[in-house]
């Protein structure tokens, strides 16, 4: 509650009591109001500002459990204090149930008065409590939603800068006339747009914490055959993709890995006879993740010299080690490639 005056409402049909409340409310410097039917108090209630509602059983019409009916689903409900004169505790009871926040017997003692009060000013410092806790967590949930509003234009200016710069690979690529230098530039402009896919994914999602596997590695895919049937691979890749969330922070490396055990896949595995197929199959056991990426070509253990420039194999033990995965191969025919870590 903010430090404005407290505002507390009476309802009651009894108009020496409500005099007595009235004083005591002055002296404590709170603003009173009072309503002598359920009706008219809720109209205050739905039109003013109250912070707190002390509320007799008994009303001209209905009793004070129709007023706590009435005051359901109030987006800044008051707190309310429940005043009976009946011996049942069950009525007592009931308006707890109904969201009173304490009540008090009503008596002709003259202990009545003093409960009275002290249980008004009590649900005076709930409600403020309760509105402060509210307050705060308004805050909390705008700056977390600002925060993610500024981290997807984030990912969406490196994504697109990150596009540019393939693009630029690409173009410096076209430029050049020796076949090495231009498969090199070809296979760097690949491993940025694995990169720039990441974050592709993550300013087009609601969760910038985690990236959708399936359709991260579906979408990468997909980008990698283009690029390398342009140049005239056609083995075909099948993909068995799980749907599960990863951590943004280990899907740039997973992807590089995934586009360099592909790419090398394409281009030696069915070198010199009839191109067959590359499979991906990743899943999720628990918090363990298993990349598996195979064919049926020529087969490598992972030992000796690899084809090419090795630079790949490289490339896959550096991101493994980023995500402290292990990387293991199998025994053939063809190549298979398992790496497992921690989700």
């Amino acid at each position: 509650m903010p430090s404005r005056t407290p505002h507390v409402l009476y309802i009651d049909d009894d108009p020496g009591l409500i005099r007595l409340v009235e004083k005591a409310m002055q002296r404590r410097g709170y603003i009173f109001s009072h309503a002598q039917s359920g009706e008219e108090g809720l109209e205050l209630i739905r039109n003013g500002v109250i912070d707190v509602v002390a509320l007799d059983h008994y009303l001209p019409t209905g009793t004070g459990l129709d007023v706590l009916a009435g005051m359901e689903g109030l987006e800044d409900r008051p707190a309310t204090v429940y005043v009976t004169g009946s011996s049942e505790m069950s009525i007592a009871v009931n308006a707890l149930k109904a969201g009173a926040t304490d009540f008090v017997p009503k008596s002709g003692s003259e202990d009545f008065m003093p409960l009275l009060l002290s249980a008004i000013d009590h649900a005076i410092e709930h409600v403020r409590l309760t509105r402060a806790k509210a307050k705060a967590e308004r805050e909390v949930e705008d700056a977390r939603d600002r925060a993610e509003m500024l981290l997807g234009e984030v990912n969406h200016r490196v994504g697109n800068s990150l596009a540019m710069v393939a693009a630029l690979v690409g173009l410096q690529s076209n430029a050049l006339d020796d076949p090495e230098a231009k498969r090199a530039l070809a296979e760097t402009q690949v491993r940025i747009q694995a990169i720039a896919g990441v974050h592709r994914h993550l300013y087009t999602s609601d969760d910038v914490r985690n990236v959708q596997m399936g359709e991260y590695i579906n979408s990468l895919i997909g980008e990698l055959e283009n690029s390398l049937q342009a140049e005239g691979s056609t083995a075909s890749i099948r993909v068995d993709v799980e749907g599960f969330p990863l951590p943004t922070e280990k899907v740039a490396s997973l992807g590089v890995i995934v586009t360099e055990l592909v790419t090398n896949a394409l281009k030696y595995a069915y070198l010199d006879r009839d191109p067959g197929e590359v499979r991906i199959n990743m899943r999720r056991d628990g918090t363990q993740v298993r990349l598996v990426v195979e064919d049926d070509g020529i087969g490598w253990t992972g030992n000796g010299k690899p084809q090419g420039t090795g630079l790949g194999s490289r490339i896959v033990k550096a991101m493994a080690a980023s995500l402290d995965a292990s990387v293991e191969y199998g025994e053939g025919p063809g190549t298979q490639v398992v790496v497992t870590f921690e989700g």
